[in-house]
């Protein structure tokens, strides 16, 4: 396990002077980004709720095409099964038959 001693010997002098500063400098600058990084969450998240909302209406409208697209196929289908005969004749006639009564 690290020590804290072992990462200031590795860290060398600029390291050190750097962890010295931001710790000096943190009670300063963190309220200045949590100022600008909280309007800046904000704003994503009502640009995400807006997208959202649109995209429902969107996935609706899809969703009422979608189900016109299946109803007129079926629709299509029915016509040609009321115009095609269940039982066709075949092209090919058998003369052959012989029925015992």
């Amino acid at each position: 396990m690290a020590k804290i001693t072992d990462l200031m010997e590795n860290a060398g002098t600029p390291g050190v002077i750097v962890g010295i500063g931001a710790v000096l400098l943190a009670p300063v600058i963190l309220p200045v980004v949590a100022g600008v990084g909280k309007p800046l969450a904000k704003s994503l998240i009502k640009g995400g709720l807006v997208a959202y909302e649109k995209s429902k209406g969107a996935v609706a409208e899809l969703g009422e095409t979608w189900e016109d697209i299946v109803a007129e196929a079926k629709a299509e289908l029915a016509e040609n099964n009321r115009h095609t005969p269940m039982f066709e004749a075949s092209g090919t006639t058998n003369n052959n038959v012989t029925v015992d009564r």
